[in-house]
């Protein structure tokens, strides 16, 4: 067993991306305040916008969400008018997505914000260790998807 006092939480991966995560999410947040969207919701009408007429579950996938929180999203995104859900064609017991007017203005005018976002905070490293950083990311990505269909 290991002993507490000599476990150093800060140098945890998953407790320092956490971290890094929040703070990043707050900035765009509070960027976005004004167009009443989060960033939670945002990143699904991205997703919407960039290849409408998905299935819920292929947004899920491309967010990088899962699927009942997906869903609760895409309900508040279509209260707010944003998307529209129709019956998939193909399978009638799954519903497409497209994205409304509304909805793509909002992106057009908020993907800005969420570029100077990022490169706000790309701009605390060089291009080169950006580069790492996404490597490795991507790399724990994969793994800990990996270890979580082993277990």
């Amino acid at each position: 067993m290991t002993d507490s006092s000599s476990y150093d939480l800060q140098r945890s991966v998953g407790f320092m991306l956490g971290t890094a995560y929040r703070k990043a999410s707050a900035l765009f947040q509070s960027r976005l305040k004004r167009f009443d969207i989060t960033p939670e919701q945002w990143s699904i009408l991205y997703q919407v916008d960039l290849a409408d007429g998905l299935i819920q579950k292929e947004i899920a996938e491309r967010a990088g969400k899962d699927r009942p929180t997906t869903t609760r999203i895409l309900d508040h995104l279509e209260r707010k008018e944003l998307v529209a859900r129709r019956t998939d064609k193909r399978d009638r017991r799954s519903f497409q997505v497209g994205i409304t007017d509304k909805g793509r203005n909002l992106i057009r005018e908020t993907l800005p914000i969420e570029i100077k976002s990022n490169e706000d905070v790309r701009s605390c490293m060089s291009e080169e260790e950006y580069e790492t950083l996404m490597r490795l990311l991507i790399r724990i990505d994969h793994y800990t998807k990996d270890i979580l269909e082993r277990e």
